[in-house]
């Protein structure tokens, strides 16, 4: 299997389509050089969110903290409590003042509104070579 064939799933939840079209130009078919493609899951609801989690496919998990009426932040939280070895999670905060909020959620990382398409994509690489290194080989 070529590296081109490897893929990691990266969950994208956000009510708002924009944000997730902006995350995922950003982020783009492969945020680095070295790792796999990304697959994407997009959902919009949190019991989507939840559904996707508890299937333990997700290797990223990218939820937007300003997502109605379900915050990614609390969606956070309750997945770090509920999933033995949760992927590593990022939240999209509303500004960079509200990290303690991503603090609060236990989230691995944080990237704020306006979106910075190079800090998000190096964000979600480094989220991605984590998980990479936690996976066991075949």
């Amino acid at each position: 299997m070529g590296d081109d064939d490897e893929r990691m799933t990266v969950l994208l939840y956000s009510d708002d389509v924009d944000t997730r079209e902006r995350v995922k130009l950003a982020v783009g078919r492969r945020p680095a050089r070295g790792l796999p493609l990304v697959e994407w899951l997009e959902v919009a609801t949190e019991p989507s969110v939840v559904a996707a989690m508890d299937s333990g496919t997700v290797d990223v998990a990218i939820l937007d903290g300003e997502a109605t009426p379900a915050g990614g932040m609390g969606i956070a939280r309750q997945m770090k409590d509920e999933i033995f070895r949760c992927p590593p999670i990022l939240v999209l905060t509303g500004r960079v003042q509200d990290n303690w909020l991503a603090n609060w959620s236990r989230a691995d990382a944080a990237v704020p509104h306006p979106l910075d398409p190079f800090v998000l994509a190096e964000t979600v690489a480094e989220l991605m070579r984590r998980r990479r290194a936690e996976l066991p080989t075949a």
